[in-house]
């Protein structure tokens, strides 16, 4: 099967053809440059994205406080994660880095602040 992938390495944004037989990748034409090439073979087998949100926050001077998964988390688990987000509530104050969920959806990630969130 093939796909063709939108390069984000860089801002070219070259659209490369990727053949994909069983669990392997090859890249057919289309990148510019070598990373383009890894970048292509690892979506076309595993997509990964870091994934930003926000989180309630009570007692603080704003009511939500922006998050983001503290590496890539593969595609496939976006919705479970985004669930437990969801449900999670936080008392302020809350600094920037502190950890917010640890291990997400079991996938050894951690959910962690983006902003700093005083009390009022």
């Amino acid at each position: 099967m093939k796909k063709e992938i939108t390069c984000i390495v860089c801002p070219i944004g070259c659209k490369i053809l990727v053949e994909v037989k069983d669990n392997s990748a090859e890249v057919c034409s289309g990148n510019k440059c070598k990373q383009g090439l890894k970048y292509a073979v690892s979506e076309a087998l595993d997509p990964k994205r870091v994934l930003t949100s926000s989180v309630l926050v009570k007692g603080g001077l704003w009511p939500l406080v922006s998050v983001k998964t503290s590496m890539a988390i593969p595609k496939n688990k976006i919705s479970s994660v985004l669930k437990e987000i969801k449900k999670k509530h936080v008392k302020a104050p809350i600094k920037s880095g502190d950890v917010i969920i640890k291990n997400i959806a079991n996938t050894n990630i951690d959910v962690i602040a983006t902003k700093t969130v005083n009390k009022y």
